[in-house]
């Protein structure tokens, strides 16, 4: 994984992406947090997401793999974990000479939402952020999930081989054709 600069302040396998969530609001982080999905099929092999922090709110997203932000970076990091996640505390100009913060926002409730499937911890982030973080924007995260053909496909590949795997276990290679 690429480290982004700043100060190291956890890194850690999860399997849900909600403790990495929790410890950026609970500390107030101010930086970013890496998120590399140990199941590549679906990603990039050295795509990771990184989601960058003001005081513990999630402000922005982007996936170096597919090079997509906002929405559609937190659609691309929607994936089954565990994931190796690191929380880096930034100063301002280290996090703005990493991510440009003017750039692919989200709004402040998504990766709790989408990622974590967390509604209360949607709902705290939402409470904190300040007023000006936008609460919607013009793509979804489903949307575009969604318009993500190749993925789509992986996924159906993947659920495939394994309902294959599943009916050789059980003696059921007849019934598939």
């Amino acid at each position: 994984m690429t480290s982004p600069r700043g100060e190291l302040v956890l890194s850690r396998v999860v399997s849900d992406p909600e403790t990495a969530l929790t410890t950026a609001l609970e500390r107030r982080l101010t930086g970013c947090v890496v998120f590399e999905p140990q199941d590549s099929l679906l990603l990039d092999a050295s795509g990771y997401g990184v989601l960058t922090f003001e005081d513990g709110i999630p402000i922005q997203a982007h996936h170096t793999g597919t090079g997509r932000g906002g929405p559609e970076a937190v659609a691309d990091l929607a994936v089954p974990g565990p994931y190796s996640v690191e929380l880096y505390r930034q100063s301002p100009d280290e996090r703005d000479a990493d991510f440009r913060t003017d750039e692919r926002p989200i709004p402040p409730g998504m990766p709790a939402e989408r990622l974590a499937g967390d509604p209360t911890l949607a709902e705290k982030t939402r409470e904190r952020a300040p007023e000006r973080s936008p609460e919607t924007t013009s793509t979804s995260a489903v949307e575009a999930f969604l318009e993500d053909e190749e993925k789509i496909a992986a996924i159906r590949e993947q659920a495939r081989q394994e309902a294959e795997r599943r009916a050789a276990e059980w003696g059921l290679d007849d019934q598939l054709s």
